[in-house]
């Protein structure tokens, strides 16, 4: 359990799910706020966790067989180690989807929500999308975008 503030409703959303479903929710908890301290987590649409820093940067949402974790990147984040399981076009965002025994990418990860987190300090994905140019999918990644290289 890492150090940081918890919501009660996300507490209360992740007491009555499955053993193996709290265990899966509970380390992208972790994770989440370990690539950006700064992001806090909230309820919306009644009982959904999400995690925001002046914008969404993603939430967790448990099925019958899986949990999905949503990134609000508008597909702008790169994706190198091919961890992104729905959504490839999505204009607000994409999806990782994660089953009973499926291992957790931690290090790709941690990398893509630093740089939602980023891309939100600097005034959001549809911000930089626009002043981009780029509506066709991820931006180009920078030196400066720490991501882990590609089967880490």
């Amino acid at each position: 359990m890492g150090n940081y503030t918890r919501h009660p409703g996300v507490d209360a959303y992740l007491e009555v799910l499955p053993e193996w479903q709290r265990t899966i929710c509970a380390e992208l908890r972790d994770l989440i706020h370990e690539a950006e301290p700064g992001i806090e987590e909230t309820i919306k649409r009644t009982v959904q966790p999400y995690f925001v820093l002046e914008g969404n940067v993603c939430a967790l949402l448990a099925t019958k067989d899986h949990v999905n974790l949503f990134l609000y990147d508008g597909a702008i984040v790169p994706d190198p180690s091919g961890i992104i399981t729905a959504g490839h076009n999505n204009k607000t965002g994409r999806m990782i989807s994660f089953y009973l025994n499926d291992p957790i990418p931690s290090g790709p990860l941690v990398a893509m929500l630093r740089h939602i987190a980023s891309n939100n300090r600097a005034g959001g994905w549809r911000k930089i999308k626009a002043a981009s140019g780029n509506n066709a999918g991820p931006l180009p990644v920078s030196p400066d975008d720490d991501l882990p290289p590609a089967g880490t």
